[in-house]
């Protein structure tokens, strides 16, 4: 049987995963279109969770079209945005810190590995009052090809001088669990919608509901997905 103990490391990814992030962009990146004369859908939104700047903007510029002005639409949504956590602050997603604790009691190395740049990273993290949780924090700067592409968590198993095949990475996204499974790390899926992808339940080794979850895992290595 498989438990938290077994994995040498554990990777985090932060957007949806380690901070609520998600719907922070998803207002600001709606507001910014408003203003422009265009409409983001909800869907639409989700469905650029995990991606990287590059495949996001080609995404709106394959939904809104080729004359989509995106510098004002980044100068108007990062506005909103910074407005938004500057008010509110970012939450933490529930058991986040209680899994970092268990970490820490057992000797377990632990990064974070994003798709978002560097200077976000730490500027999200310090929102949520995690600055110096991270030591080591491989971003979209760090590598030559983002999520899904399997870069980031393999450059994340180099700095931790950990094996990635000994490594669990904890993901919310599509492109993070099908860049963790090229990487050949044992993937736990932590969904940060209520819409479930059969796609990505069948790429990922396991399921669970929340962070806490991982603290008591316990699942067959036979089987490979549990909920």
């Amino acid at each position: 049987m498989l438990k938290l103990s077994d994995f040498a490391a554990v990777i985090f990814d932060m957007d949806g995963l380690v901070l609520d992030t998600e719907p922070t962009y998803f207002i600001a990146w709606q507001q910014a279109a408003k203003n422009m004369g265009y409409e983001l859908s909800a869907s639409f939104c989700e469905s650029l969770s995990g991606l990287h700047y590059q495949a996001i903007t080609e995404q709106l510029r394959s939904y809104c079209g080729a004359d989509f002005n995106l510098q004002r639409f980044n100068e108007l949504s990062g506005r909103c945005w910074h407005e938004q956590v500057n008010r509110y602050g970012i939450n933490v997603q529930p058991g986040f810190n209680e899994l970092i604790k268990t970490l820490e009691q057992q000797q377990i190395h632990y990064c974070l590995a994003t798709n978002s740049s560097a200077i976000n990273a730490k500027e999200c993290l310090a929102f949520a009052n995690l600055t110096d949780t991270f030591t080591t924090i491989i971003s979209r700067d760090d590598v030559l090809n983002g999520k899904p592409e399997p870069d980031i968590f393999l450059k994340a198993a180099e700095c931790l001088n950990v094996p990635i095949h000994q490594c669990l990475v904890l993901e919310d996204s599509h492109a993070g669990i099908l860049a963790a499974k090229r990487a050949g790390a044992y993937t736990a899926w932590i969904p940060s919608t209520k819409i479930i992808n059969p796609v990505t339940l069948s790429l990922c080794n396991i399921m669970v509901n929340n962070l806490a979850d991982i603290i008591t895992l316990v699942v067959d290595p036979r089987s490979t997905i549990i909920n």
